[in-house]
């Protein structure tokens, strides 16, 4: 197997899914292999811009650019309040809401995906989603799933329940948030079994929408923040690669009028967050007085600022693995990116949470003692600012990160996780070979 493999990713419609598999795919070109993204048309260009083959898969009826985007704007505008809300009262609110989103991508994708997996002829296929699209399980090549949310997106007894933002230890709470989970999703689950079965899927448990792969699963988690499991997974079909992080181009700091040699922190709320600017505006007002720089990645929404104190940079984007390893501290949503980027450059978190594995993660960095969990939005300026100093003062936390961003090194974890998508589809190639003829 010298030769070149064809390696096909197929990522959430969404940037920390898609980033991830830069990452991969990035190492995976650079050992000779050709990654090719069946991309959403919505995301179209974004991989090409690294330099990747892109193969458009409609994930939805929308046709241009403008009705995708309109299409999220209108999602998002309408569900912004819900971020108010507990992680329980968002699991009605928010994620049923979305689960039903997702299931109509993978049911509208599924005839368009069969076709381009069939003009592709991949030797393995990476899927970094929250659901299983049966095109993948039937390609008749090895599928890798990609975990680039939180741990807790795969059960375990002992494991807190996805997006709950629970402790482990807190089992009334744990059992309330399953016992309602699972009764607001079934509509959706059981529609989406029946999906399963019209294309001729087994169904999947209660409350799960995609199952481990029979191959390999990655979880973007590093190994020194995993759960102790009740039911340990299976070394030979999981793997743990927290520091997988993607390469950008160098990012030369701006120079700032005020507070130029003092302490860096980094705002970034994700894409979605970046739509949340009466909070990024709030928190201008805050810092615009503190003693501090800060750069904000503010989306697309850079013109709502129209005042931007000189202590304070805002940007559209910033290619968050050359800055975090500049700064002193970042302020985040929880998203998984975001969160081991953190990890592997040695930088203590504040995780403002608003859905999802944000409530997961920053549950896990308040315990592990690598940052602080903030609510999004029940906080007071004082709050913040005595939970900024006392991170940046806290010696030993830094010398917890600097041990554990010295084990994850991203090059490190990146060559891993693509050896290991080698080696599985190696095995295909091998089982495909033994297998008997007709």
């Amino acid at each position: 197997m010298s030769e070149q493999l064809t390696i096909a990713f197929l990522p959430e419609a969404a940037y920390g899914a898609s980033l991830n598999c830069v990452a991969l795919a990035q190492e995976l070109r650079e050992l000779g292999h050709r990654p090719v993204f069946l991309c959403d048309p919505g995301f179209a260009g974004m991989f090409g811009n690294y330099g990747f083959d892109e193969l458009p898969v409609a994930m939805s009826p929308l046709k241009s650019d403008a009705e995708i985007a309109d299409f999220w704007q209108r999602f998002i505008d309408q569900h912004r309040p819900h971020f108010h809300l507990s992680p329980l009262q968002q699991i009605a609110t928010y994620e049923v809401p979305a689960w039903n989103a997702i299931v109509d991508s993978a049911i509208h994708a599924e005839p368009g995906l069969r076709k381009a997996i069939a003009k592709l002829r991949p030797d393995v296929i990476c899927l970094d989603n929250v659901v299983l699209f049966p095109a993948i399980a039937t390609a008749g090549v090895p599928w890798v799933r990609i975990v680039s949310c939180a741990e807790t997106e795969l059960p375990d007894p002992a494991v807190p329940p996805y997006t709950s933002g629970c402790s482990a230890d807190d089992r009334d709470r744990c059992e309330a948030f399953s016992a309602t989970y699972l009764a607001e999703l079934k509509p959706v689950h059981e529609r989406y079994n029946a999906f399963l079965k019209s294309v001729g899927q087994p169904a999947m448990p209660k409350g799960q929408f995609l199952p481990p792969s029979p191959w390999l699963n990655l979880l973007l988690t590093p190994e020194a923040i995993r759960y102790r499991r009740q039911h340990p997974l299976d070394p030979a079909r999981f793997a743990y690669v927290g520091g997988a992080v993607r390469s950008e181009a160098p990012y030369d700091l701006p120079y700032f009028p005020k507070h130029n040699d003092k302490p860096l922190i980094y705002i970034g709320f994700g894409s979605l967050g970046a739509a949340d600017t009466d909070l990024f505006q709030r928190l201008i007002n805050v810092l615009a007085n503190a003693p501090y720089r800060v750069l904000m990645s503010v989306g697309p929404y850079k013109d709502s600022y129209q005042t931007v104190p000189d202590n304070i940079h805002l940007e559209y984007w910033y290619p968050q693995p050359s800055v975090i390893p500049q700064i002193d501290l970042f302020i985040h949503h929880g998203g998984n990116n975001s969160l081991n980027e953190a990890l592997t450059f040695g930088k203590p978190s504040v995780v403002m949470p608003y859905c999802w594995d944000g409530h997961d993660n920053a549950q896990r960095v308040e315990e592990l003692k690598l940052g602080a969990h903030l609510p999004r939005y029940d906080w007071k300026p004082q709050e913040l600012l005595a939970t900024i100093r006392r991170l940046l003062a806290d010696s030993s936390m830094k010398r917890r990160l600097k041990e554990l961003s010295t084990t994850l090194g991203a090059g490190n974890q990146r060559r891993r996780a693509a050896e290991l998508i080698l080696a599985a589809a190696r095995e295909g190639e091998r089982k495909a070979r033994s297998a008997p003829a007709g």
